[in-house]
């Protein structure tokens, strides 16, 4: 049993970084973004930011 909650906590351990770096990842291309005035990417990165939640 110990080595199950060990490896569950192991996936959500990863799943929670995953989902960090995901959301980092989308924030420093929205930033690149406004800085090109690229109106159509910024409202789709916010598009993919709202779904990510």
């Amino acid at each position: 049993m110990l080595r199950n909650n060990k490896s569950r906590e192991a996936r959500s351990e990863a799943a929670r970084t995953h989902r960090e770096n995901l959301q980092k990842n989308l924030q420093r291309r929205l930033e690149a973004a406004r800085q090109k005035g690229d109106e159509q990417l910024i409202r789709l990165l916010e598009a993919e930011a709202n779904y990510l939640g």
